[in-house]
């Protein structure tokens, strides 16, 4: 009873640590151990984690389960589900332990919950709740901690004294995870608030025109904060303050920003509250999954967004639109390093591409080789005639003869293209359809990345003034000799995959799912919680 009188007003005392050393042998081999209906995800960690203490309580102050609580419920905050760490069962058990008549079972039962608990919660914050290996088994861009030791962890950050702080701290901290984190919150006030209208289906709306959807397009942009005024002389009149709105819309969508209303324009406008909502919380949990360990200099393309940038410590050095592969010849997901850059390359046609692209045309007409600029080249290196080869022989991309392309303005990789290990035979390089660049949706490739304005990152991926000036490449391509360049130090590369972002302007920005990658994703994110068949450990390129 003493012992009960001098505990802090409010608290409850701990479990014994004989209920939780029982507790914890009650689990059967081979099945998860549950308590109050709830699983213990955590078993080996919590079996450690209490042997290395006796089988002592960890939870006796009353300000660490009250900063637990409030980190499980602050979670929503980044795209989780509190009830992926028992919250209500928390809630509910905290106050049957408070009560005189609560047992050391309840109590061990409170102890052991809390600790799976932060388990739980820590381990979504270092390594993301989805695990991409599932949905895409070449992922080799999961987060490493070497020497990872959740027990000792745990025990570190309850003796901090602020245990909200400890856990704070192991939230991605990157201004990219922040804003995300500022827009789903922004994005959910709207959809308490009802949402938007559905813009009715029709012709393109233009500036300067009278419609009657004209009030509904306004409400939308006022939801979605690209409109801040709302009057006008005329409800239907499409006025100059709601095309400044529209060209913002368009331009935080990836459209053309031309003030124009059209069917792409229309069909991002009627995307409802809840699938941008959708997206945010996706992309938060990517963010857990690859905004740490970032190396201060890498070259980073995302692939749903048709874009390619250099980015080093804060400062992004090199930007510029990008070609992707077609939804059925997609862009792998990838990290590795560059590590040698080619000028005037030579071209290999690929078996797929050699399947798919060049024998149904060859089998018609074998001349078409030829006008892909193309040459035909046997085992014993010599160029044949096309029309000698029967095509039709052929059904897979595996042929006895090698399609090349030689370096020239017409070159399908065009004047450089640079080079990193990867099992896709997948690279980055220039492209003579440079007039792709010009639309929205730049899904155009076979899976490489083509690259505006390449020499540029040439130029600064060779890091060498003296030797690589613009003048100095300028004159090693117009050479048109094919020439290997390796660079000073590999620079990192990452092929990645952004759908929703905050730009520099602080602007919520959305991309087209245009791999489904999302949709994976996202009924992942909404499953219960399991921890990775394997330890989170990225695969060496």
């Amino acid at each position: 009873m003493l012992g009960l009188l001098s505990l802090p007003a409010g608290a409850q005392p701990p479990a014994p640590a004989a209920a939780i050393e029982a507790r914890l042998g009650t689990a059967t081999p081979g099945q998860a151990l549950a308590l109050r209906g709830e699983q213990i995800a955590a078993s080996r960690v919590l079996a450690d984690f209490y042997a290395r203490r006796d089988f002592a309580p960890a939870w006796t102050r009353t300000r660490d389960i009250d900063d637990l609580l409030r980190a499980i419920r602050d979670s929503i905050d980044d795209g989780l589900d509190p009830s992926d760490y028992h919250f209500s069962a928390l809630v509910q058990l905290r106050s049957v332990v408070s009560q005189p008549y609560a047992t050391d079972v309840d109590r061990a039962d409170f102890e052991l919950l809390l600790t799976d608990a932060i388990v739980r919660l820590g381990y979504h914050f270092w390594f993301g709740k989805v695990d991409p290996q599932a949905i895409d088994p070449g992922w080799n861009m999961n987060r490493t901690l070497p020497g990872l030791d959740p027990a000792a962890e745990i025990e570190s950050a309850l003796a901090t004294g602020d245990l909200h702080a400890a856990i704070e701290r192991a939230r991605p901290a990157h201004p990219l995870y922040v804003g995300l984190m500022r827009e789903l919150a922004r994005f959910r006030r709207v959809a308490l608030a009802g949402g938007w209208p559905e813009l009715p289906s029709g012709p393109t709306l233009e500036p300067g025109t009278l419609d009657a959807r004209v009030p509904i397009l306004r409400e939308i942009l006022v939801a979605t904060g690209d409109l801040t005024e709302t009057a006008s002389a005329d409800a239907h009149a499409y006025d100059a303050p709601l095309e400044a709105a529209v060209r913002r819309f368009q331009q935080r969508m990836g459209l053309g920003a031309d003030g124009r209303v059209g069917a792409a324009t229309q069909a991002e406008l009627r995307v409802p509250v809840e699938d941008r909502i959708r997206q945010l919380r996706v992309n938060l949990d990517r963010g857990r999954v690859l905004l740490f360990q970032l190396p201060h200099d890498f070259v980073v393309v995302n692939i749903a967004g048709f874009e390619a940038f250099y980015v080093r410590g804060t400062d992004i050095l090199w930007r510029g639109r990008a070609q992707v592969g077609k939804p059925y010849r997609a862009t792998p997901q990838y990290r590795s390093a560059i590590t040698y850059l080619v000028f005037n390359p030579t071209w290999t046609v690929p078996p797929t591409i050699i399947r798919n692209d060049i024998l149904p045309q060859a089998k018609r007409d074998p001349a078409s080789i030829t006008r892909r600029d193309l040459k035909v080249i046997d085992r014993d290196g010599n160029i044949i005639d096309p029309a000698s080869v029967n095509w039709a022989q052929f059904s897979s991309g595996h042929i006895p003869y090698t399609l090349r392309q030689d370096p020239g303005p017409r070159n399908t990789l065009g004047r450089v293209k640079f080079m990193f290990p990867n099992p896709y035979d997948v690279y980055l390089h220039d492209t003579p359809s440079k007039a792709l660049f010009d639309s929205d949706t730049r899904s155009t490739s076979s899976g490489c990345v083509r690259l505006e304005r390449p020499l540029e990152l040439a130029r600064l991926l060779l890091d060498d003034p003296e030797r690589w000036s613009d003048a100095a490449i300028a004159a090693a391509v117009a050479r048109g000799e094919l020439r290997n360049i390796t660079l000073p130090r590999p620079v990192p590369v990452m092929l990645a995959y952004w759908t929703a972002w905050v730009d520099s302007q602080g602007l919520v920005n959305f991309r087209r799912d245009i791999y489904g990658h999302d949709a994976a994703w996202a009924k992942a994110l909404d499953a219960r919680f399991a921890f990775r068949r394997a330890a989170p450990a990225a695969r060496s390129p």
